[in-house]
């Protein structure tokens, strides 16, 4: 019959993969079944309690505590095993970071004082402090470190921003600087083409896909899987963004994430559009908005991203050069249709650009108008549907209900643009231009709202095409028979200018590190190694013992 033995170190941290390598040596030790080499996490010791290797001396255990557990074929046999234990994590620490170990970021600074980045894999719960820390020391900050409290990320994210570094995360995956490659990054030829992705694995894909359509990557930013939240509010994502438009060596922008907070995509694509580079845009969850609005292109997953970013880097497709000359100037887009279609194609357009957006459409991630009588907003309005209809003709043959409500949105002060549709064809009023010429002259004469018009039709249609739409160019209107140009001219008429972006990171953040630091896994310093860059390794504990009581007032201490 098998003897369990279990060994519980108060406070004797060491990095999972560290513990990992321990355990496997131990399993390959005479007369051991099974071993288990843990920090006592309540994650933890459910595992060993799976693997029955959980006893009382184990449950015990705090989060900060190591413990060691064997089960084998004899007491000897599990005494023996556990007298191995400080040999073979002396022989593990040694083997993975190299002698010389400082116990302080400042110590390690110290010896590598050229040192521009900190990698950090450590617990997420110690994470903040030594984050802090080296931000403190004047160093960018790749965090690979999960369950960081959203707290936490804004306070490093600010002091980041006011400091004019980067600070890459939390839970960031991958990243490639000047070609140096933090976390789990892919070979990846130089090329013309930047990443800003949330996802590690997602930019990864995008990367290693450019990389096989024959291209490469001047720098790959992950600003971890947050940013882009309501409180985070993009702060990585938008110095990527910055930098990447300052980069010479980056021709094109990828930007790729999940689906951004409804009150901050506005802002980012706002920044991405002010960019005089091609930016493909890749918010998985997000209906594309067409296929391009100004120098945004919109992919619909990793794979198109990749080849569009590629695309445009050889040259093979071309951004539009639409800069409208009228803006709204913070004010609301107000847009007035007959067709129901067109209208919810609007809405897709300017959904991700436009904020808040109302509609009558029901369309998702869009708000219903209390009162369909009074725009709030940016509003797009149906006029076709059912609620306008009752007793009387639609919009398309009767559009005195539509004048009415272009006379109203061009009186209203909060208009900013005004948008509409103008429906040729058999069935349709027979000169819709007619009616709408005089009333546009009239907003035109009193310096109202710019009026967009998309014209629907052909040279062969009753009402004629090129005539129609010559008549409400005369009268000031801005005309357009492409509805997806159309639709992009007024919507990018709207979008606001991002706030500054004051103090921004220097370039220099791009060059190739000439050294970093590496706290948490050895694995990580080994990869910087493998890629020539010199990096030391910090013999990091837990501050306190990982005593939560202690490290409060630690951290009253410092303040």
């Amino acid at each position: 019959m098998s003897v369990l033995s279990t060994e519980v170190r108060a406070g004797a941290y060491a990095d999972s993969i560290v513990l990992m390598q321990l355990q496997s040596d131990l399993q390959r030790l005479d007369g051991v079944l099974a071993a288990g080499v843990v920090m006592g996490t309540a994650v933890n010791l459910d595992l060993l309690r799976a693997s029955d290797l959980l006893d009382a001396a184990a449950q015990q255990a705090q989060a900060e505590d190591l413990i060691i557990a064997i089960r084998a074929d004899t007491e000897g046999q599990a005494a023996a095993a556990l007298s191995q234990i400080d040999t073979l994590m002396k022989r593990r620490k040694t083997n993975d970071t190299g002698d010389f170990q400082p116990r302080t970021l400042g110590s390690a600074l110290r010896f590598v004082p050229e040192a521009s980045w900190v990698s950090i894999s450590i617990p997420g719960r110690y994470a903040h402090r030594v984050a802090d820390e080296a931000l403190d020391l004047g160093c960018h900050v790749f965090l690979y470190s999960d369950n960081v409290t959203l707290e936490d990320e804004l306070d490093l994210k600010s002091k980041a921003k006011a400091q004019r570094r980067l600070l890459l995360g939390p839970d960031c995956g991958s990243a490639i600087i000047g070609g140096v490659g933090f976390g789990f990054s892919n070979v990846v030829r130089p090329g013309p083409i930047g990443l800003v992705c949330a996802s590690g694995t997602g930019l990864q894909a995008i990367a290693s896909e450019i990389h096989q359509l024959g291209s490469g990557l001047s720098h790959a930013i992950g600003t971890g899987g947050r940013d882009l939240s309501s409180t985070i509010r993009g702060a990585t994502a938008r110095q990527g963004l910055d930098l990447l438009g300052r980069d010479t060596a980056t021709q094109v922008i990828v930007l790729a994430s999940k689906t951004p907070d409804r009150s901050v995509s506005p802002e980012i694509l706002g920044q991405a559009l002010e960019i005089d580079k091609p930016v493909v845009v890749l918010f998985s969850g997000l209906a594309a908005p067409g296929h391009t609005l100004g120098n945004l292109y919109f992919a619909r997953s990793l794979t198109e991203a990749a080849a569009l970013a590629v695309d445009v880097a050889r040259g093979d497709l071309q951004p539009s050069s639409l800069r409208p000359d009228k803006r709204a100037n913070g004010r609301h887009l107000r847009g007035l249709f007959a067709g129901g279609t067109l209208a919810l194609e609007a809405v897709q357009v300017a959904r991700p650009f436009l904020t808040p957006l109302h509609s009558n459409l029901g369309a998702p991630g869009v708000s219903d108008l209390p009162d369909s009588t009074v725009s709030r907003g940016h509003t797009i309005l149906d006029l076709g549907a059912d609620e306008y209809t009752v007793g009387r003709l639609h919009p398309m043959m009767d559009q005195r209900l539509r004048l009415e409500r272009l006379e109203q949105e061009a009186a209203d002060p909060e208009t900013g643009l005004i948008l509409l549709d103008v429906i040729l064809g058999r069935g349709s009023q027979a000169d819709p231009a007619a009616e709408l010429a005089p009333i546009l002259d009239q907003i035109q004469s009193r310096q109202g709202p710019p009026v967009v018009a998309l014209v629907v039709g052909t040279d062969e249609d009753p009402q004629d095409l090129q005539s129609t739409a010559e008549r409400l160019r005369a009268v000031g209107a801005d005309v357009f028979t492409d509805v997806s140009r159309g639709l992009a001219h007024a919507v990018r008429s709207c979008v606001p200018p991002p706030s500054p972006l004051d103090p921004s990171v220097d370039l220099v953040a791009l060059q190739p590190p000439a050294a970093a630091i590496n706290v948490g896994l050895a694995s990580l310093r080994e990869d910087l190694v493998t890629q020539d860059l010199e990096t030391v390794q910090v013999d990091w504990r837990p501050p306190a013992g990982g005593n939560d009581a202690l490290l409060a007032i630690l951290e009253r201490m410092k303040t």
